[in-house]
């Protein structure tokens, strides 16, 4: 689960970058007025500062949660990693070292 998650978080910073960096800035709308309007006709009236801007807040929210979601795993690893619950419960003293302690009795047969 948590690689599928990196996959699609990798997917998302990428639609991320190419779609910020087709938007126009705000002092391109200059270059509109000398007949470069082409955008109002695909996208509507409204041209396609709103489709561009929704799809930006929508893909944002969704690496953002991607985000969170890696740091959950994250977090859940390292505190696996370093947990007590990983040490068992057996002696730490071997049957063999035991029997040839020298304060061990030793029987004869």
């Amino acid at each position: 689960m948590q690689t599928f998650v990196l996959v699609v978080h990798i997917i998302l910073a990428v639609l991320m970058i190419v779609l910020i960096l087709v938007q126009h800035g705000k002092g391109a709308d200059a270059g509109a007025s000398f007949g470069g309007g082409g955008a109002a006709t695909v996208f509507g009236a409204s041209g396609s500062a709103n489709f561009l801007t929704r799809l930006t807040a929508i893909l944002t929210a969704l690496f953002f949660v991607t985000s969170l979601t890696l740091a959950v795993y994250a977090k859940k690893q390292t505190t696996d990693a370093y947990s007590l619950k990983s040490i068992s419960s057996a002696p730490a003293v071997p049957a063999k070292v035991a029997e040839t302690s020298p304060t061990a009795p030793k029987t004869s047969e």
